[in-house]
C-alpha cells in the first residue's frame, strides 16, 4: 500500500443510519483504501451515533497513518428519517393551500381499494386533516390559462387563516401549476413575508409533474416532514463542526445521487429511500469491479430486506412510488410519492423482525422490529422476543463471542429461552422453530424477488446476486438456491455497504415538467425554454457541492394518445428544437417494441412529462483495507456445527477468518467466513473464491 500525501489524497466519511446499527466508511479518494465503523443506533438522538462513528473513523485513520494522514474533506449522510418519520407520524403540524374546490383531493384519491373484498378496510390517512386544508380563489385551465387570477384579498385571507390555525409548516399545490407557477410562487412570497418562521413547501419545487392527487400527496410528505429533518441536519452539522470546522455536509438522495445538506433540508423528500438506494450503487461498483453485467442486489439489515435488478451497471429510477404503507406490501396502501429513486422492492423483514405465533397457531415473522432498543433477546438489552438475529445465532451461523469483531457478545442463553417460549406455543423444539424461522425469512424473500425479477423481464438463472448489508451474507446464498441463481458476490466491507455506495455516488439533479401533448404538436420553442430553466436550477444545485463534468440527458414518459401507462425515453442532452422529434420518436417505438411486441398502427404518440437529469461522471471505485485486517493464514481459525438445510442437521464446519484469506485462495463449502460487520454463511457445497479486489465469489454446486 502507497503512502497517502495530504497534497493528493483526501478523506471523505460516509455515514448511514439504520434501523439497529449506524454504519459509517472513512475513504482516501482517489487512493480507495478505507476504514468501517458500526455502533448501534441511538433512535432518541440519531446525530449522537452518527457522532461516535465519525470521531471512530478519525481515529482509525490516525492509528493507521499518523502525521501523514489527510484532513477531513467531506461527510456524506444517508438516514431513515423521513421514513421514520412518515410511517409513525411524527412530523410537524401542516396545512395546505390549495385551489378552492380541491381541499377533499387527499381523501378522494384515486377511489381504489387496495384490496376489494376486506371489509374492513383501512385506507392511508392524509398527511393534513381537512381542516387544516386551506382554499384559495385562483384558477389554471388546462393547458395552463388563467382563468381566474390570484389577487391580493385572496392572499390576505390565506394569511390569516393560517394564523387561526397554528400550524408549523404549509404545503402549497394549486390545481395546475406544474404547468404555470406564477400562483404557487406568489403564495410562497407572501406566506415568507407575512410568516417567516414557517416552513413551505412548493409543489412546482418538488413535483412539477401532472396528477393532482399524487403532486399534492407529495408536496404534503415534505412539508410534514420538512422542519424536523431541516432541524436534525442543523444540529447534525454542527456535531461535525464541533469534530471539525468547515466540513461540507452533503446527504444521499432517493435517485442514487447526493446533493447538499442545504437542498437536502429544502426537499427533505427526496431523502427518502437514501440508504437502499446507496445499497444498490454499492452492488453495482462491485460487479462493475467483476466484469458482472446483470445483478440482483440484495440488501438486509436489521429492519428490512430490499432488492434491486440491475442491467449493465445503470440501476433503474421510477419516478412514482409509496411510502408509509398501511398493509406493508399491498400497492396501493401507502401515501404516493412523485420522486425519482432507484427502483427497488421490499422482500422481506431484517434481522431485528419479531418472530411470533399468530392467531391460526401458525409461525410469522415480521414486520414489527425489535430495532436497536431494546433489540434482538441475544443483545441482553431487555429484548426478550425471538427475532431472526437470535434464530440465526441458535443456528450456529453467528459466532456468540466475535460478533463486532469480539466488541458485543450476544447471549445464547436468552436467545434459546426466547425462542423455547415461541416453541412452546407452536408445540416445537427450539431449534425447529430457529430454522423455521431462518427459512420462512428467506422463503418471503425469494418469493417477493421472484416477482420482481418477473415482471422486470429477467431470468434469475441469468443474474448474479451481490449482497449487502449487516444480515445480507447471512442468508445470501440460501436465498440465491431458492431463487436458482447460480453465484453470489459478497464485496469488501459488505456489512457497510450502503456508506461504499455513497462514496461512489455521483453528485445528482433531477427535474420534472409536465405539459401533455401530442408529439406532432409539440412547441418545442416552449419545450427548450423550459428545459433551459431546469437545467440552470440544476447547474445552481450542483455548484454547492463542487461537481464537475456533468452528464445530462433529456427523458421524456410517452405513451399513445388515450392510453393510460407512459413509457420512459430517454436522449443525451442536446439544443431541443424540431429535430428532436425524431430522436424521441424513434427511442419511443423501440422502447415500446420491447415492452410489448408490437407497434400500434396509426396511434398518435405523446408526450405528457419532460424531466431532465444532471449526473456528475464518475468511474468505479475499487477499495482496499487501509488497517492492517489482511493478514493472510492457512486453514480455517476453528469449527463450530452449524444447521446444514441439505441434512436437516447440525454438522461441523470450518470457521474462517475473512481478511486472512488472501486474493486467489479457493475454498469448499459448507463453510462461514467471519469478519467484524456481517458473517457469509455458506451452508451448502459450493466453490469459494477470494477474488482481487478481496470480494467473495460463492458459485453454488447443485446448479452446476
Amino acid at each position: 500500500m502507497r503512502n497517502p500525501s495530504a497534497t493528493t489524497d483526501i478523506l471523505r466519511v460516509a455515514v448511514d443510519i439504520g434501523g439497529t446499527f449506524t454504519d459509517g466508511v472513512a475513504a482516501l479518494a482517489p487512493a480507495g483504501r478505507i476504514w468501517v465503523g458500526k455502533t448501534p443506533t441511538t433512535p432518541a438522538d440519531p446525530g449522537e451515533a452518527v457522532s461516535t462513528v465519525v470521531l471512530d473513523l478519525l481515529r482509525q485513520v490516525a492509528g493507521s497513518l499518523g502525521t501523514s494522514a489527510p484532513p477531513l474533506a467531506e461527510v456524506l449522510h444517508g438516514t431513515t428519517l423521513v421514513t421514520n418519520t412518515l410511517i409513525e407520524r411524527k412530523g410537524v403540524k401542516t396545512a395546505l393551500v390549495t385551489t378552492r374546490g380541491m381541499r377533499d383531493a387527499l381523501d378522494i384519491g384515486r377511489e381504489w381499494r387496495y384490496d376489494p373484498y376486506d371489509l374492513d378496510i383501512v385506507l392511508p390517512q392524509p398527511l393534513v386533516a381537512p381542516e387544516n386544508r386551506v382554499e384559495i380563489d385562483e384558477r389554471l385551465a388546462a393547458d395552463g390559462r388563467v382563468l381566474q387570477p390570484l389577487e391580493a384579498p385572496a392572499l390576505d385571507e390565506m394569511v390569516e387563516s393560517l394564523r387561526r390555525l397554528g400550524v408549523d409548516s404549509v404545503a402549497v399545490s394549486l390545481l395546475h401549476a406544474y404547468l404555470d407557477d406564477r400562483h404557487e410562487r406568489l403564495v410562497e412570497a407572501r406566506l415568507k413575508e407575512a410568516m417567516p418562521g414557517l416552513a413551505v413547501s412548493v409543489s412546482a419545487s418538488l413535483a412539477r409533474e401532472i396528477g393532482e392527487f399524487e403532486r399534492t400527496s407529495t408536496t404534503t410528505a415534505n412539508a410534514y416532514v420538512k422542519p424536523v429533518v431541516a432541524d436534525y441536519l442543523r444540529q447534525l452539522g454542527k456535531r461535525i463542526a464541533d469534530i471539525r470546522r468547515d466540513i461540507p455536509l452533503r446527504v444521499m438522495v432517493s435517485s442514487g445521487g447526493f446533493t447538499s445538506a442545504v437542498a437536502g433540508a429544502e426537499s427533505p423528500i427526496l431523502l427518502l429511500e437514501s440508504g437502499p438506494a446507496a445499497g444498490v450503487l454499492s452492488a453495482l461498483n462491485t460487479a462493475g469491479q467483476n466484469a458482472v453485467n446483470k445483478v440482483l442486489a440484495f440488501d438486509m439489515g436489521g429492519t428490512t430486506a430490499k432488492a434491486c435488478v440491475a442491467i449493465d451497471g445503470e440501476p433503474p429510477v421510477a419516478h412514482s412510488f409509496e411510502c408509509a404503507r398501511v398493509e406493508r406490501f399491498k400497492r396501493g396502501s401507502g401515501l404516493p410519492i412523485l420522486i425519482p429513486s432507484i427502483e427497488l422492492i421490499e422482500i422481506g423483514a431484517g434481522g431485528g423482525s419479531i418472530a411470533y405465533c399468530n392467531r391460526l397457531g401458525l409461525l410469522n415473522v415480521g414486520p414489527e422490529s425489535s430495532g436497536s432498543v431494546p433489540g434482538p433477546a441475544c443483545y441482553g438489552r431487555g429484548g426478550e422476543q425471538p427475532t431472526v438475529t437470535d434464530a440465526d445465532l441458535l443456528l450456529g451461523f453467528l459466532s456468540p463471542t466475535n460478533f463486532l469483531g469480539g466488541e458485543m457478545a450476544l447471549d445464547t442463553g436468552l436467545a434459546q429461552r426466547a425462542m423455547a417460549r415461541l416453541a412452546e406455543q407452536l408445540g416445537m423444539t427450539a431449534a425447529g422453530v430457529a430454522w423455521g424461522i431462518y427459512n420462512m425469512v428467506n422463503e418471503n424473500m425469494s418469493s417477493a424477488a421472484r416477482i420482481h425479477i418477473a415482471e422486470n423481464g429477467h431470468d434469475p438463472r441469468d443474474l448474479t446476486m451481490v449482497a449487502t448489508g449487516g444480515a445480507g451474507p447471512v442468508h445470501a446464498v440460501e436465498v440465491a438456491r431458492k431463487l436458482r441463481i447460480p453465484r453470489v458476490l459478497i464485496p469488501i466491507a459488505a456489512g457497510a455497504g450502503s456508506c461504499l455506495g455513497m462514496l461512489a455516488a455521483p453528485a445528482r439533479v433531477d427535474r420534472a415538467w409536465s405539459n401533455p401533448q401530442l408529439l406532432a404538436d409539440i412547441d418545442w420553442g416552449q419545450v427548450a425554454a423550459a428545459l433551459a430553466q431546469l437545467k440552470q436550477e440544476g447547474e445552481a444545485e450542483l455548484a454547492t457541492v463542487g461537481a464537475r463534468d456533468v452528464e445530462w440527458r433529456i427523458g421524456a414518459e410517452m405513451r399513445y394518445y388515450g392510453q393510460g401507462a407512459e413509457v420512459p425515453v430517454s436522449i443525451p442532452y442536446e439544443e431541443v428544437g424540431p429535430d428532436t422529434q425524431a430522436r424521441v420518436l424513434a427511442a419511443f417505438e423501440e422502447q415500446y417494441a420491447k415492452l410489448y411486441g408490437r407497434l400500434v398502427p396509426n396511434a398518435k404518440p405523446q408526450v405528457t412529462t419532460w424531466r431532465l437529469t444532471g449526473r456528475a461522471r464518475t468511474e468505479g471505485q475499487r477499495f482496499e483495507w487501509g488497517d492492517e485486517r489482511v493478514r493472510p493464514a492457512k486453514g480455517p481459525g476453528g469449527r463450530r456445527p452449524i444447521y446444514l438445510p441439505l441434512t436437516g442437521d447440525y454438522g461441523e464446519v470450518g470457521v474462517y477468518d475473512r481478511y486472512a484469506q488472501p486474493a486467489g485462495t479457493r475454498l469448499q463449502g459448507p463453510l462461514i467466513l467471519e469478519e467484524r460487520e456481517s458473517t457469509i454463511v455458506v451452508a451448502v457445497g459450493a466453490e469459494v473464491e477470494i477474488l482481487p479486489d478481496l470480494t467473495v465469489s460463492v458459485t453454488i454446486k447443485e446448479f452446476e
